[in-house]
């Protein structure tokens, strides 16, 4: 049945896990609001556990936007937790302040908040991540309609030296204004001090925004999961179907090779993310985003299993078993 909450939307995800639970930290907003488009303003973050992905244990909000002048003064939006080597584990969100009630416009910053115990959470003031305007679209440019800079996922380095930060951004220039996203990318040595860096990826792949990105393990090799929908794909992309796509990488941090990009699920799913359960086995989990009599679903799906397929030149790549006659309406 996947997971959902009484009267609110939910969406956006990420997962930690302790070794016992599995920790769900999940985006929602309340159906009172009635336009599914406004639970952006509005969005916290919630917090649920689960032994095996299915059955979830719901424990409410555990993290929500701040005061005027903050980063988060609007809204708490997407992230990633993880645990560092001081044994506290830290969760790297966005904020997200808008300009006005009357505009799209907005400001992503990246901010962290910390734990004992992935019950009870603190934000940290310390950081306050932005968009480096060396390499990085900011709002003064007048291109976007936003200072894209948002979904943190951060993963230690493959040495064991430092962690990684991959970013939802756009570059200033380079190919045209709507086939600017790329990856973003931050470094830090101890989870508190974090130094931006150049991009990873190369605008012009044909996407206006690379959502929630991930890097993940399948089979040995590295893979770049990523969300982009229809409205938001560029170029030769145009016209094609949008939703959660996965591209080949020569490592975590890259090269991603974004021209083999492949559409994993269409947008009747979204933000998707890879959990391994607790027999090793990959699955993806997402969220609905098509509901009933096409509106917006906000709610979780239960674990698709992961398998790999000739991809007809030799290799192999990931595919969603899912059962497509499914019509997932609920």
């Amino acid at each position: 049945m996947g997971f959902s909450r009484d009267g609110h939307w939910v969406w956006d995800f990420w997962v930690a896990d302790d070794g016992d639970l599995f920790h769900l930290f999940y985006l929602h907003a309340p159906v009172s609001l009635v336009d599914p488009d406004l639970r952006h303003r509005n969005a916290r973050i919630g917090h649920a556990t689960s032994a095996d992905l299915v059955v979830w244990d719901d424990h409410g909000t555990v993290l929500g936007p701040g005061g005027p002048g903050d980063l988060d003064a609007s809204a708490t939006w997407t992230g990633s937790v993880v645990r560092g080597d001081d044994g506290a584990w830290r969760m790297f969100y966005t904020g997200s302040a808008f300009l006005s009630a009357a505009e799209i416009t907005n400001i992503e910053t990246i901010g962290v908040a910390v734990s004992d115990d992935l019950f009870h959470w603190r934000k940290d003031d310390r950081l306050r991540l932005q968009a480096h305007p060396r390499w990085y679209e900011v709002l003064p440019d007048r291109t976007w309609h936003e200072e894209a800079w948002r979904d943190p996922w951060v993963f230690r380095d493959a040495a064991g030296d430092g962690w990684h930060m991959l970013i939802t951004a756009r570059v200033r220039d380079g190919a045209s204004v709507r086939d600017r996203g790329v990856v973003g990318h931050a470094v830090s040595p101890d989870l508190v001090d974090w130094r931006v860096q150049s991009p990873l990826t190369e605008p012009g792949a044909g996407f206006a925004h690379l959502e929630v990105p991930q890097s993940v393990r399948l089979d040995g090799r590295d893979w770049l999961l990523f969300s982009c929908d229809t409205a938001h794909l560029a170029g030769e992309r145009s016209g094609g179907p949008g939703g959660i796509w996965i591209a080949p990488s020569a490592s975590p941090v890259g090269p991603f090779e974004l021209e083999a990009a492949d559409l994993l699920l269409d947008e009747r799913y979204y933000a998707g993310r890879v959990v391994v359960d607790r027999d090793g086995s990959p699955h993806l989990l997402a969220f609905e985003n098509t509901g009933e009599a096409g509106g917006f679903g906000g709610r979780i799906t239960d674990p698709i299993r992961l398998t790999t397929e000739p991809d007809g030149s030799g290799g192999m790549r990931p595919r969603a078993a899912i059962d497509e006659t499914e019509t997932k309406t609920r």
